[in-house]
């Protein structure tokens, strides 16, 4: 199992865990498990955030 799908995993896990029922539980969900897949991306090199501060690594 990659990062990324565990950070997905993880994020909708917190979200179901969060809030049930409705619609506030299903953005909160959504939100957690967008947000676990891009930590996911990050840790496995698959996405890079450098380019978002402005500033460049080495």
């Amino acid at each position: 199992m990659t990062h990324t799908q565990l950070g997905l995993l993880a994020g909708l896990a917190l979200g179901f865990a969060a809030a049930f029922g409705g619609l506030g539980a299903f953005l909160v969900v959504l939100v957690l498990g967008a947000l676990g897949l891009l930590a996911g991306r990050v840790l496995d090199g698959k996405l890079d955030l450098s380019q978002l501060s402005g500033r460049d690594r080495g």
